[in-house]
């Protein structure tokens, strides 16, 4: 539950996140770990979708303004997302595929899953 001394676009950012988590847990996925945090960077949602490992950046945007959610997972940010990943495999044991995915949410409602939206 977040601390409701928080500010307001925090408290926006963990309401997205608990939606896409409802949301995976509703389409089969297995929570493994939420919030991973290293020196690296940050995990939302670590998942496992059958064997496959799912690492899933949770992206919300009041408005489209300056850009959709999808769009603000650039390049700085996938490479960040990348290496949070090796540091979390390099402490936590696993085998099988590993898939990046990413969940947009914006504030008129829409809600996009895009699968495998990049690679490592």
């Amino acid at each position: 539950m977040p601390n409701k001394q928080q500010a307001p676009h925090l408290l926006r950012g963990a309401d997205a996140e608990q939606q896409a988590y409802n949301y995976l847990l509703e389409q089969g996925l297995q929570p493994v770990f939420r919030n991973y945090r290293c020196k690296p960077g940050e995990l939302d949602l670590i998942m496992k979708d059958g064997d496959t490992l799912v690492i899933v950046e949770v992206r919300f945007r009041k408005t489209d303004r300056y850009g959709s959610a999808l769009e603000s997972v650039t390049l700085k940010k996938q490479a960040r997302i990348i290496a949070a990943t090796q540091h979390y495999l390099s402490h936590h044991k696993t085998t099988g595929p590993i898939r990046f995915d990413v969940v947009a949410l914006s504030g008129n409602g829409a809600f996009e899953w895009i699968k495998n939206a990049f690679q490592s």
